[in-house]
């Protein structure tokens, strides 16, 4: 009875406020957006905050009240996606999609997108007899402008326009992008969805493999290791290390002259392990598995971080390499693919331990023998760190990251080669 008796109001009771801000902030993740707060009719869209839900369910049903805020906020729902996207005129760029080269030129480019996306190439103009250089996209690139509406496609004609030229006719529509440009230079869909899923987190997405030689090659990967000096350096380093070791270091009387570093190099336990193991072992040692021709396992896109300085005309050597696949059509990759893809990843540095290296002791009485070396004036600084075995397996020294699409679910799965190799345990 009381529940007929409500009178609906127009406005929603003020959410009560939390004492702490961070539980709040984490709180608002799993709630809805609050559509009611948008304004229909302003010029300029604003993503909806998240606010709290207008009422639990209860078991004798809902009242006139909690009907009438629940009708609200789906009415305003309904009223902000209706709403027309409208784009200003200041910053959409043209171009025109040639279905012969899969591509597309972009004659008016406006906008910040094209410092890492598109690239120079040197076509053949009809006017002219000579080749002109123009701005060009990738079909991947040209859908993703496309659908964010920032560029304007139009798809070139052979009809002759004589005396059309005031006509323009009307740009491709997202429908007709897709239909158009999926399926060229070797972009299916889930590539495609890969490469606008990382745009929109800020990645820079380039191809792996350059379409043509024009398009710009990241560098190569450099190869860990410091650079070798110099013979006369090694010698000179190594005699002032040893007359700097022998009057700073303590005496000992079972090592008189110090000749352990010669004498007993090989009765580590890595040099020990090495030596009593009767099979080989290590990623060095060839499959018996013959290569397969044609695997989908390949790398296909170059992923740059956010913060990564970017230059489009000379790439960098790229963070990520992603490989794309289907998980309706490709099955789980085997070790010879694995080996493969690892064949060309880069080493990684191992990681450094987290844990501030312990306080250096107090030089000894005899540290004034060090100005008479002329060779060994510089402090050596704080000694090496030594890093965590545990940590340095779990990285990994190479990785490869894999992108599988499940009907336009992606998931992304990194593969780690192991280093059990390098770090015995006993």
């Amino acid at each position: 009875m009381d529940d007929i008796l409500e009178q609906p109001s127009s406005e929603a009771p003020p959410p009560k406020l939390d004492d702490n801000p961070d539980e709040q902030s984490s709180g608002d993740e799993d709630e809805g957006p609050d559509w009611t707060k948008l304004k229909i009719g302003i010029s300029r869209p604003v993503i909806p905050k998240r606010g709290e839900k207008e009422h639990e369910p209860a078991a004798g049903g809902e009242s006139g009240l909690q009907q009438h805020v629940l009708q609200r906020s789906r009415n305003a729902m309904f009223d902000a996606l209706r709403a027309t996207r409208t784009i200003s005129s200041k910053t959409v760029s043209y171009g025109i999609w040639h279905p012969c080269l899969a591509r597309v030129s972009v004659p008016v480019a406006r906008g910040t997108h094209f410092s890492s996306m598109g690239h120079s190439a040197s076509r053949l103009a009809k006017d002219k007899g000579k080749p002109t250089k123009r701005l060009e996209l990738l079909p991947e690139e040209a859908i993703y402008l496309i659908e964010r509406g920032s560029l304007f496609c139009w798809k070139e004609i052979d009809i002759d326009l004589s005396g059309l030229e005031d006509v323009s006719g009307a740009p491709m529509s997202v429908q007709q992008a897709y239909a158009e440009m999926i399926g060229t230079e070797d972009v299916s869909l889930e590539k495609y969805q890969v490469y606008s899923y990382l745009r929109r987190l800020g990645y820079v997405v380039t191809r792996t493999v350059p379409p043509t030689p024009e398009y710009p090659a990241a560098a190569p990967f450099v190869p860990l290791g410091q650079p070798r000096s110099s013979i006369f350096e090694r010698i000179r380093s190594t005699f002032s290390s040893w007359i700097l070791k022998l009057f700073t270091s303590a005496f000992d009387w079972w090592k008189p002259l110090r000749l352990s570093r010669w004498l007993y190099h090989d009765k580590n336990y890595r040099h020990i392990f090495r030596s009593l193991r009767f099979m080989p072992a290590g990623h060095q040692v060839p499959l018996r598995q013959t290569k397969e021709e044609g695997s989908p396992y390949k790398p296909f896109y170059n992923l740059y971080k956010p913060p990564t300085p970017f230059k489009k005309t000379s790439p960098s050597p790229p963070d990520f390499q992603i490989v794309v696949i289907n998980t309706r059509t490709v099955p789980m990759p085997s070790l010879q693919e694995l080996t493969d893809l690892f064949d060309i990843s880069p080493e990684l540095p191992i990681p450094l331990p987290k844990r501030p290296p312990p306080p250096r002791p107090a030089p000894p009485p005899l540290s004034w023998w060090r100005a008479f070396l002329p060779l060994q004036r510089s402090d050596p600084g704080p000694p090496a760190r030594r890093p965590n075995p545990f940590v340095a397996l779990r990285a990994g020294k190479k990785t490869v990251v894999i992108a599988a699409v499940d009907s336009g679910n992606i998931s992304f799965f990194r593969f780690m080669q192991g280093a059990f190799m390098d770090w015995p345990m006993a």
